[in-house]
């Protein structure tokens, strides 16, 4: 009874941390959510719900398996959570009297610094829109949000490709909400959620099967033969 007025993800975030976050947070919450739920059949895990509807199986089922596939290492939920727990355990470290830019340029050489880079075009187009709703809700001089930016500005003369991604921004609005990395993964499960629906929806209106009807076997390839990847033999 005493949560029944609760908005929905307040009442998500407080079955995850038993904590209520103040308005602005579960503003900003929702907008993180809103501003990464493309309904487009393109993206990776999108085109798994939309298989789903195109091949008549469950809505439940296709969208449960869309939302298992969204934890990608390079872009989805997997690259968010090793972006947050960089960022906090080099906050920590900062903290603690070391510099920046060898523990940045550390990680850059021995891993990947997660949160930076993207595979297509380098700059992410949802920054300025979350960073305008950050300053107007008073979000945006948290200690992780500004040690995302100084991060990038670390990088970007050596690695100048490596310019933040949404996974950095939101970890670090995240971060400095007061969550844990494990708490973080649990948060983030709906985040590409909203657009997933629309992909069924659209897959299943059409002829059954229609969606990405060439097999792998009826392309005609001609180009390098099969290779193992670097690391295989390394």
């Amino acid at each position: 009874r005493e949560l029944r007025d609760m908005d929905w993800v307040a009442l998500y975030v407080f079955c995850i941390t038993v904590r209520r976050l103040a308005p602005p947070q579960i503003e900003m919450l929702h907008a993180l959510w809103v501003y990464t739920s493309y309904p487009d059949a393109r993206l990776w895990n999108n085109r798994v719900a939309a298989l789903a509807g195109s091949a008549r199986s469950s809505a439940n089922l296709g969208v449960a398996a869309a939302l298992a596939i969204s934890e990608a290492t390079v872009y989805g939920g997997l690259a968010g959570l090793r972006a947050i727990d960089f960022l906090q355990r080099t906050l920590a470290r900062v903290e603690a009297g070391a510099q920046l830019a060898p523990l940045v340029l550390e990680e850059a050489r021995a891993h990947r610094v997660y949160g930076y880079g993207r595979p297509i075009h380098s700059t992410d187009e949802r920054l300025p829109w979350i960073m305008a709703l950050a300053t107007r809700l008073g979000l945006e001089r948290g200690r992780h949000v500004e040690l995302a930016f100084a991060v990038e500005k670390v990088l970007l003369p050596r690695y100048p490709q490596l310019r933040m991604n949404y996974a950095s921004l939101h970890a670090a609005l995240i971060a400095d909400m007061g969550l844990s990395a494990r708490e973080y993964q649990l948060l983030r499960i709906p985040t590409f959620l909203a657009g997933m629906p629309p992909c069924v929806v659209e897959a299943a209106a059409k002829p059954e099967g229609a969606l990405f009807p060439t097999p792998c076997a009826g392309v005609a390839y001609e180009g390098v033969a099969r290779r193992p990847w670097p690391t295989a033999t390394a």
